[in-house]
């Protein structure tokens, strides 16, 4: 989980309010999410933005470039520049972080993750979504991870609530009565 500054909120809440009043949302919102995924799957980004060897005019210009061959919109590159000409490139995962939040509150989208022991069908997949969807009364988002320790069943963890129905909760639970009797 990326660390949220309050700075990174900052920005992140000023991002929204400029990308909003320009009707740009959803393309800031599509720039920043890629260029998050960037940052995770590339060592170089990475220490590009956390580095205290690179200059603030280093990171200006390396991010500068990186957004022109991105093609990500004028609005995210002014940022990605602002950001780390104010000496704050480190904290511009924790602002997507923050600015993850404020559009999924916005668009009033939950996000849910379901674990299994193998991986879900199409049929499956969108079963859950609608019931989740039924269940918290709004649009849900839904990743899935694949985890072979939870033997069979299912893991549903929708904001901080966990459901634990796989065969290794029922099994733990279950050495965990016995070891009391």
């Amino acid at each position: 989980m990326t660390q949220t500054s309050e700075a990174a909120q900052r920005y992140a809440t000023a991002l929204f309010e400029l990308a909003q009043e320009k009707g740009a949302l959803a393309a800031v919102y599509a720039d920043f999410r890629a260029f998050a995924e960037s940052v995770r799957t590339s060592k170089d980004l990475t220490t590009l933005l956390d580095s205290p060897a690179f200059s603030r005019e280093e990171k200006v210009g390396a991010l500068g470039a990186v957004a022109k061959k991105a093609g990500y919109s004028p609005i995210f590159s002014k940022f990605l520049g602002v950001m780390a000409t104010n000496g704050r490139a480190k904290d511009i995962l924790g602002a997507e972080a923050a600015f993850d939040q404020l559009y999924l509150k916005q668009r009033g989208i939950q996000r849910a993750v379901v674990r299994t022991a193998k991986e879900m069908s199409g049929a499956e997949r969108s079963r859950i979504e609608s019931l989740l969807a039924k269940m918290v009364g709004g649009e849900v988002e839904l990743s899935s991870e694949v985890d072979a320790s939870l033997i069979a069943g299912i893991q549903l963890r929708i904001g901080s609530k966990l459901v634990d129905a796989s065969v290794a909760a029922k099994l733990n639970r279950m050495n965990t009565a016995m070891k009391g009797a």
